[in-house]
């Protein structure tokens, strides 16, 4: 049986940093650090990336990346734990901005908000919303907490429970769209129009009954 997802936004756990930044001087410096970062991911892909080069470009003492991160991997992870919680607030505005939510408005909220991040955010081809390479001990893989995410957000405006019906649903689309996106991006650099509106389709046809 599928576990119950959490339905607390929240409640999704945060990167695993060395130390938390506790003054605004610090949090600035953490996200020069998490920009700089994903600009060399467009830049020189992940196997170059250092966190001496991330220094260099945010313009802080590499003493500052190491205060926050071990290693390039646990920065990357910061990295997408970011632009989780980026997906999170752009799927909330969407919603909000809706006359009234419904299955296929909330479907194509959430793909619209993950396709806008894909066409845009830096680094995020290849950090999305986790790091690159397979899951380490004790890491949930990126798509369980897309999906949990999305549960919570999604649950309260169509006024249904996120219980583990639901969580199953939306785990197999994100999985699909995932597999589906990078096959579109890989063939366009904006993705391709005809993958795009394919997936769009399945989701509408897979999700839509779910939700309701």
């Amino acid at each position: 049986m599928s576990p119950v997802p959490r339905t607390d936004p929240s409640s999704v756990p945060g990167p695993a940093l060395r130390r938390a930044p506790v003054q605004q001087r610090s949090a600035a410096r953490l996200a020069r650090i998490l920009d700089a970062c994903a600009e060399l991911l467009d830049e020189t892909g992940y196997e170059q990336l250092s966190t001496r080069a991330v220094a260099a470009r945010a313009g802080v003492p590499i003493g500052s990346v190491y205060r926050f991160f071990g290693n390039k991997r646990a920065m990357t992870a910061a990295l997408a734990h970011r632009n989780l919680d980026s997906y999170a607030a752009r799927i909330s505005a969407g919603l909000a901005a809706l006359p009234a939510v419904d299955a296929l408005s909330a479907i194509d909220t959430v793909l619209d908000a993950y396709l806008e991040m894909k066409r845009t955010v830096p680094g995020f081809g290849l950090v999305d919303f986790g790091p690159p390479g397979p899951d380490e001990a004790g890491e949930e893989h990126p798509n369980h907490l897309v999906a949990d995410r999305i549960c919570a957000l999604l649950a309260p405006p169509l006024g249904r429970p996120a219980d583990a019906t639901m969580r199953r649903k939306i785990l197999v689309g994100v999985e699909a769209t995932d597999a589906l996106l990078q096959r579109a991006f890989l063939v366009d650099p904006a993705g391709d129009p005809d993958l795009v509106a394919e997936t769009r389709e399945l989701l509408h046809a897979y999700l839509a009954p779910a939700l309701r």
